[in-house]
């Protein structure tokens, strides 16, 4: 279901470290990387990669892929809010919400900052967002579809609640799964953190970590940088590792 976008992603990926880096990146790292995805396209083109994830099942499907393939198995189980590595990295990337599900400013922060420790200075993390806009309605569901050969899947997603208060927001999500010889229904609940662009960018600061150099939209055209305010909902900050 979100292997659509892959080849867009990877593609940003490496325009941002030609148009925002001195020096081309070698080594990439993704916090929240589930099921090495990204990682996997990535090491194919020729980098070095590591990711972490908190589900040790989606960490081992992530290291049994790279087994078979011949690739190096890196992947670890850890909290991206409180983690430290005996490396660095050139550039690092989440681009698909995860960052939300850390619920509280205290974990939030904790991720920035252990991302400023495993970036090295003027390093870059790639940190997509959906903000919830301040001066039009946000959007209350999403849908879409993805296919592989016989296999069909079907996603919605809609609001549950939006608590402005604790910052909290519940969301339902369903995934209807069809195959020639079998049809079923998943259905969850994702419980995320809400930031306003003044909030993203009052958290971004407290860091201390960190410089917002550029953002896009998920259409991930890094020819077309956007300006964010109290209307913009998805967004990529392209953050730079300041210098220690």
């Amino acid at each position: 279901m979100f292997g659509a976008d892959c080849a867009a992603e990877v593609k940003f990926i490496q325009a941002c470290g030609s148009e925002w880096m001195q020096r081309a990146p070698k080594r990439l790292f993704e916090p929240a990387c589930g099921t090495g995805r990204l990682l996997y396209a990535l090491v194919k083109k020729g980098f070095r990669v590591d990711g972490l994830d908190l589900n040790p099942k989606a960490v081992e499907f992530c290291n049994a892929r790279f087994r078979r393939h011949g690739v190096r198995e890196s992947a670890f189980v850890a909290d991206m809010s409180d983690f430290k590595t005996k490396w660095k990295c050139d550039l690092a990337f989440n681009t698909i919400n995860s960052f939300r599900h850390l619920c509280s400013e205290r974990e939030a922060r904790g991720h920035l900052q252990c991302m400023g420790e495993v970036v090295r200075p003027g390093g870059l993390y790639l940190l997509g967002v959906h903000l919830t806009p301040t001066t039009v309605a946000p959007s209350e569901t999403e849908s879409w579809s993805a296919r592989r050969g016989h296999l069909a899947i079907s996603t919605h997603m809609w609001t549950n609640e939006r608590n402005t208060e604790s910052r909290i927001e519940r969301f339902g999500i369903r995934f209807d799964i069809h195959s020639p010889s079998h049809s079923f229904r998943i259905t969850d609940e994702l419980v995320l953190r809400s930031y306003t662009p003044k909030q993203m960018n009052r958290l971004i600061q407290s860091s201390k970590c960190w410089e917002v150099v550029a953002t896009y939209d998920f259409g991930y055209d890094v020819e077309h940088p956007i300006e964010v305010d109290a209307s913009t909902e998805d967004v990529v900050y392209v953050l730079r590792r300041k210098p220690e």
